[in-house]
């Protein structure tokens, strides 16, 4: 799997994660500050959709993962 699609698979996992730890009618419900963890990782992805450069992808190459798009 190359690095691009680590990026999307690793951040639809984290969100769909803390969502799950954030909202109060999930039976995993922790507290409502994982939301906020939600927020960040969708402003970075909007982010790196406008600036093409994305941290957790220079994070992956650096561990071995192959680049790709």
């Amino acid at each position: 799997m190359t690095s691009w699609k680590l990026v999307r698979v690793i951040a639809g996992l984290l969100i769909l994660l803390s969502l799950a730890l954030g909202v109060p009618e999930s039976p995993l419900f922790v507290s409502k500050y994982w939301l906020y963890f939600t927020v960040f990782i969708g402003v970075n992805l909007f982010q790196s959709g406008l600036t093409n450069w994305c941290l957790m992808e220079n994070i992956l190459r650096k561990l071995g993962v192959r680049a790709g798009c």
